[in-house]
C-alpha cells in the first residue's frame, strides 16, 4: 500500500515538472516571438531611418549634392544591408543557429551564383556603371536603340523615359556590355542635314543660301559657324551637306527649324531640289497610259514606239497580252 502511494505521488510529481516545464518553454516561445515581431518592426523603422540619414549625409558632401544617381543607389543598398541585418537578428532570437544557415548558405553558394548568374552580374554592373558614370539621372541616352531619359539607376535595373513617356527597363548587365550612347553627355551638338539639288543648279550660291538659311535661326551658334559642301553626287542630284552647331537642350527644336528654313531659302533663290517623277507613255490603244519613272512629267497622245514603252526589238505591243 505504501509502495502504491508513493508511485502516485512520483507521478503527481512528474506531471506537474512536465506541465512546469512546458509552461516555460511557451512563455519562452511568446517571449522570443514577441521580442522578434519588436525586432521586424524596429528594422523597418531603421531601414527608413538609415536611407533618409544616407540621403541627407550624401547631399552634405559637395561631389554628391546634386547627383541623384549616387544617393538613389547609396540609399538602397543601405535599406538592403539593414534588412538584411534585422532578419538574421530575428532568426537567431526565435533559435534559429545563424552560423550553421550561413555554412548552409556558403556550401549552396555555387549554386546559387550559377542560378543568380544574370541577377548577380546586373548587380557587378550597376556598381560599375556607379563607378564609371558614363550617364547621371536626367541624361539623354541611347542604350541598345532605346532612347529615353535616365530617370533612375539603382541595383538591377536602369529607368529610361522616352519622348513618349513609355518606361523603358534596361537590365545593367546588358547596359554594361552594350554601346552607351550619351546624347547629353557633352554640352553642344552638331546638326548635320544632307540636301539634294538639281545638276544645273548654281552649287556655290546653294551652298551661300544654305549657311545663312541655318545662321539665322536663334539657336544656331555663330562659332563654330554653319558649313555647307557638296559631298556626293547622286543618280538625280548633288548632295550638298549642312552643318550647324547648337547646345544641346535646344537639338531637336532647332534640327528642325534649320530643315525648314534651307527648304524655304532655296525655294526663294530658285534652287531645284530633285524629286521622283513620273512618265505617262501611251502604247497599243491611244486611250490606254503606261507609267514608267522618269525625270519629267509629260503624257503624250498617238502611237508611241514600242521601245520606249519597255517592248524588245522585233516586238509588237500587241501581242504584249499573248
Amino acid at each position: 500500500m505504501a509502495a502504491l502511494v508513493s508511485t502516485s505521488e512520483q507521478a503527481v510529481a512528474l506531471d506537474t515538472a512536465m506541465i512546469a516545464k512546458l509552461t516555460q518553454i511557451a512563455g519562452d516561445f511568446a517571449i522570443n516571438i514577441s521580442i522578434a515581431a519588436i525586432i521586424l518592426v524596429v528594422t523597418v523603422f531603421a531601414a527608413r531611418w538609415a536611407s533618409s540619414a544616407t540621403r541627407k549625409g550624401l547631399s552634405r558632401v559637395r561631389g554628391f549634392r546634386h547627383d541623384p544617381t549616387v544617393l538613389s543607389f547609396a540609399v538602397q543598398v543601405v535599406r538592403v544591408l539593414v534588412y538584411l541585418i534585422g532578419f538574421i537578428a530575428v532568426l537567431q532570437r526565435l533559435g534559429v543557429q545563424t552560423t550553421s544557415i550561413i555554412a548552409v548558405l556558403g556550401a549552396a553558394s555555387l549554386a546559387v551564383g550559377l542560378a543568380l548568374q544574370g541577377t548577380l552580374s546586373n548587380v557587378a554592373a550597376g556598381v560599375m556603371l556607379l563607378i564609371l558614370r558614363p550617364y547621371r539621372v536626367g541624361d539623354l541616352v541611347n542604350i541598345g536603340g532605346n532612347v529615353g531619359r535616365v530617370q533612375r539607376l539603382d541595383l538591377f535595373f536602369t529607368q529610361l523615359s522616352d519622348v513618349n513617356n513609355v518606361k523603358i527597363m534596361c537590365p545593367n548587365g546588358k547596359v554594361f556590355g552594350d554601346f552607351i550612347l550619351n546624347l547629353s553627355g557633352q554640352g553642344t551638338r552638331r546638326i548635320e542635314l544632307k540636301i539634294g539639288v538639281g545638276y544645273g543648279s548654281d552649287l556655290t550660291k546653294a551652298r551661300e543660301v544654305l549657311t545663312r538659311a541655318a545662321a539665322a535661326q536663334e539657336a544656331v551658334m555663330p562659332d563654330p559657324a554653319p558649313w555647307a559642301g557638296v559631298t556626293n553626287m547622286l543618280d538625280s542630284a548633288i548632295e550638298i551637306t549642312l552643318t550647324a552647331w547648337v547646345t544641346s537642350d535646344a537639338y531637336w527644336q532647332a534640327r528642325a527649324d534649320v530643315f525648314q528654313a534651307a527648304k524655304e531659302a532655296l525655294n526663294a533663290a530658285d534652287i531645284e531640289i530633285p524629286f521622283p517623277h513620273q512618265v505617262a507613255v501611251p502604247y497599243g490603244d491611244d486611250d490606254l497610259v503606261m507609267p514608267i519613272s522618269g525625270e519629267g512629267v509629260g503624257l503624250r497622245r498617238g502611237r508611241a514606239d514600242p521601245r520606249s514603252a519597255g517592248f524588245g526589238p522585233g516586238r509588237d505591243p500587241d501581242d504584249s497580252e499573248s
